[in-house]
Parts: C-alpha cells; structure tokens; sequence
C-alpha cells in the first residue's frame, strides 16, 4: 500500500501544477489550486461543482467504479449508502467516481437512492491522475478499463490510503477497519 501512494504522489507530482501549501514536507500533497491537469472543479450528477481543494480541511474518500447500475456497482455503492452516517460521523466525504454520463449518475442516484455525490469524469482525467485507468484482463482478452479501485486524502490534502482492484462486496466494511472507524 506504501508504494501504491508513493507512485500515486509522484505521478501527481509530475504534473508540475502548484500546490497548496509550501513546506518542503508537503510534497506528496494532490490537492491543488488548479486541480488535477489543470482541472479546477468535477461535475456531480446534479451539475453540481466538486473540487478537491475545497476538501482541505476534510477527509475524502475517492472511490472508482467500472459502471452505474451494474451488479457490483450497484452493490458496492449502497454499501457507501447505507454506512453513510458512520462515514460522515467520522468526518468523511464520499465521492464516487466514474465515466459514466450525468443522466447515467442521475438515475443510479435515484434509483438506489444515494446519499453521496457521483462525479463525471467522461474524459478520465481523474481516473488517470489517480492510475485507475488500467489494463484489465478477462477471459484472455486485454482492454483498458476502470480498476474498481479506493483513495483517502486526509485532511491535509495528502493521500493516505490507496487500494486498487478491490472486491466490491464487503469493501466499505474493510474501508472502515482500516480506517479506525468502529460501529
């Protein structure tokens, strides 16, 4: 996992955008005053605006997933939804994070009735920043695809947690033990 957040802040890194903050040590911080590639705000399904450095100060979950309404997604999404209050009691945002249109998001939203923003990322500027945009395999056929994949950024803006190709079922339930937050 060390490694995993150690690529993640150096991929970011070597976008070259100024950071937030200017101590030395703060160097693996991904929240930027330009965002991610110059991206300053992230569309919700509501065409609400979503930016990252308006979350210092707060603990951010940035969750990536392949497909709205698909069986894991569906699953994995309402397990966000219904931990939601032990979450926020915490002090955490969930965001969730796919390719998928805003009238895609829209109806997910309504239909599961979540209780957490879904953002757009149609060009995958996101999904690249954060290397969820990978190759997959799958009977013995390779493509690139989302890589159902999990992210913290603590309050400092710095990366704290990072997991890729996680399990859809029981995540959120991992998620929460590793993060310390008891039921």
């Amino acid at each position: 996992i060390n490694r995993a957040v150690e690529l993640i802040n150096k991929k970011i890194m070597e976008t070259k955008e100024e950071l937030i903050g200017i101590h030395p040590e703060t160097k693996n911080k991904i929240i930027k005053k330009k965002g991610i590639k110059g991206r300053s705000d992230y569309i919700s399904y509501n065409k609400k605006n979503y930016s990252l450095k308006d979350s210092i100060g707060k603990y951010v979950v940035l969750y990536f997933y392949p497909k709205d309404s698909t069986p894991g997604c569906t699953t994995q999404a309402c397990d966000f939804r219904d931990n939601m209050n032990r979450l926020s009691g915490a002090g955490y945002v969930v965001l969730g994070v796919s390719k998928d249109s805003g009238k895609s998001h829209d109806n997910f939203i309504q239909n599961q009735e979540l209780n957490f923003p879904l953002l757009m990322d149609e060009d995958l500027t996101i999904h690249h920043a954060f290397g969820a945009w990978r190759e997959k395999q799958n009977y013995g056929r390779t493509y690139m695809g989302c890589s159902r994949s999990t992210f913290v950024i603590n309050a400092d803006g710095v990366l704290s947690f990072a997991r890729y190709n996680v399990k859809a079922k029981g995540h959120v339930e991992m998620l929460m033990r590793e993060l310390g937050i008891n039921g």
